[in-house]
């Protein structure tokens, strides 16, 4: 796990390293002080020597202006490394995801990876900036402050020794207790975005039912559990500081009682006849440098409980391995547009196929309707045209190739899909059209517009093809986005084209429109075009039938109407309805 996340400080080691040896540059002018201090009581104060004290008083300033310098210069420097850190995480993060298969994206939730990229890394960005500053000074601190400890008097150091078995114990308890909840409040986290984007992004929905109080309770609810595992995590943690500061003040009680009697007392406790004010004064010092920087340690363990659920949760999707991938020699060029199913089965996560051994041949520039109930696999059926899933058994070829032997982004290029759920983005019509082909040109544009019948009504926007396009589309009606999404696939001119109940938000004049210009415009196109109106699809080449994810039927309008009897009686309930209206 450390090893996957020290790969994202790349371009950032220099301010890595730069930041731990400015820290111990600060630690050794600390650490100077307190013995300058001693100097200048026994040997300034005591002897009475005012050149003495104005020379260690300089040493004492300048140590502290050195040591200043430092610290800001280590901040710096921890500060662009921890930044840079995290910039990293976020793009090797995204990069993993953009590569990831639907089956991926599947297995983590949205939510779940929005906070991954967020909550998760900003944490990991908090203990990387801890560990190079905090992690490294408080034990040079410590190290450094024993030695001159030892220095002044070995035997009352001993007090140092006896203090940090106790702490490291402490220290340990309260990790191993802590851990376990911030692992599941992480888990509470996705969760309470994942309510968060459905309320947001079907407000609409939400105030047409008027379930805003319910809405309301369901986060209230999970707001209330992560304050539950919040609050038993504080618990636990806020031991850490009763328990240091028992520990310093022991010390420093300690260091107080057999220092002075060591200096009143000569040998009292076999300590020595050498101790005086001064290094009592040192010792002092030396104490809360010592006990300080545990606390700080301390403070790295805290953190570090509560980042390494963080760092898990980065490191499984960093780990993760897309399910789809390139072959070792890819092909890159697709002949044309046929499509073949051969015995092919699909399930997603479960052992449950929910497409059984569909055999299917389809020719370049055909025109397919494909009709079936809800939930019948259509929709599936077409996503493993272009690899967004892969079959469980079986083949699917396109061009006479298996698919999986072509080059993902070759393959994805020539098959264009207008999903169920049309997506816009914030910007201008032309921008979103042109994520069909960035290159295309204004008149391009237009024309895969008038194909689509888009351009009818983008006329009538005062800025027309630089009309701004709110995040989602949110500022055009439902039948518009279909046809700007249309326009958009139409701007690839693909090899296959895949219309995926694509004009549902559109009248059935404009969907004949739509059908007979795109016949026009793309005759050498193989067209996918799963409906719900058999009106969508009756003039087709072809009509697939599925039920269940199988085939039950293929054929066109009127074979269908004789031999199929699910196609049969979605006609006549359709035209029953359409005679009632």
């Amino acid at each position: 796990m450390l090893k996957k996340l020290a790969k994202n400080i790349k371009g950032y080691t220099k301010h890595s390293i730069l930041s731990p040896l400015l820290i111990m540059g600060e630690v050794i002018m600390e650490v100077i002080i307190p013995l300058l201090i001693a100097k200048l009581i026994n040997n300034g104060i005591y002897g009475e020597d005012i050149k003495y004290i104005a020379y260690v008083g300089g040493m004492i300033a300048l140590c502290a202006l050195v040591s200043l310098f430092f610290g800001a210069a280590a901040g710096r420097s921890a500060a662009l490394a921890s930044t840079g850190f995290a910039k990293n995480l976020r793009k090797s993060m995204f990069d993993k995801i953009s590569h990831f298969s639907f089956k991926n994206i599947d297995k983590f939730s949205t939510s779940g990876l929005v906070t991954r990229l967020t909550t998760d890394v900003t944490r990991l960005q908090e203990a990387f900036h801890m560990i190079i500053r905090i992690a490294v000074r408080s034990p040079a601190m410590v190290i450094f402050s024993l030695v001159m400890a030892f220095s002044i008097n070995a035997k009352l150091a001993l007090v140092f020794l006896c203090a940090v078995p106790i702490l490291a114990f402490g220290i340990w308890l309260i990790m191993f207790k802590a851990h376990p909840i911030f692992k599941r409040m992480f888990k509470r986290y996705d969760r309470l975005n994942q309510v968060v984007q459905e309320n947001l992004r079907g407000i609409r929905v939400v105030k047409a039912f008027v379930r805003e109080e319910e809405e309301i309770e369901k986060f209230e609810t999970v707001s209330a559990d992560i304050k539950n595992d919040s609050v038993s995590a504080e618990r636990i943690l806020a031991y850490n500081m009763p328990l240091m500061q028992m520990t310093v003040y022991g010390c420093i009680l300690l260091l107080c009682w057999l220092g002075s009697e060591a200096i009143v007392n000569y040998n009292v406790l076999g300590i020595g006849d050498s101790m005086n004010t001064g290094d009592l004064t040192a010792l002092l010092n030396y104490t809360m440098q010592i006990l300080m920087s545990l606390m700080g340690l301390s403070m790295i363990f805290m953190n570090i409980i509560m980042s390494r659920a963080s760092a898990e949760r980065v490191c499984e999707v960093l780990n993760e391995e897309p399910s789809i991938t390139n072959p070792e020699r890819p092909v890159f060029e697709i002949e044309n547009g046929d499509i073949e199913f051969k015995n092919v089965y699909f399930a997603y996560h479960t052992d449950k196929n929910v497409l059984h051994k569909v055999n299917l041949k389809i020719n370049s520039g055909e025109t397919v309707g494909i009709i079936g109930g809800t939930g019948s696999s259509k929709s599936t059926l077409v996503q493993l045209i272009p690899r967004l899933y892969d079959v469980t058994e079986g083949e699917v070829l396109v061009g006479g190739v298996n698919v999986k032997d072509y080059d993902i982004h070759t393959l994805r290029d020539s098959v264009a899909m207008v999903l169920q759920k049309n997506l816009l983005f914030s910007g201008t019509i032309k921008e979103n059209l042109r994520w069909g082909n960035e290159n295309a040109t204004d008149e391009e544009i237009k024309q895969a517009c008038i194909s689509a019948c888009a351009d009818e009504f983008i006329q009538t926007f005062p800025d027309g093809y630089d009309t701004y396009i709110e995040q989602g589309g949110a500022n055009v009606s439902g039948g518009q986005k279909q046809r700007l999404c249309i326009a958009r696939a139409l701007i690839k001119n693909p090899k296959i084209l895949i219309m995926d109940d694509s004009t549902s938000a559109v009248d059935t004049r404009t969907d004949a429109m739509l059908r007979e210009t795109m016949a026009k415009s793309i005759p050498g196109t193989t067209k996918l075009i799963i409906a719900q109106r058999i009106s969508s699809v009756k003039d087709c080449d072809k009509i697939i039938v599925i039920d269940n994810g199988k085939i039950d039927g293929v054929g066109d309008h009127n074979s269908l109407l004789e031999t199929n009897t699910i196609y049969r009686e979605v006609y006549e309930s359709q035209m029953k309805g359409d005679e009632q209206e």
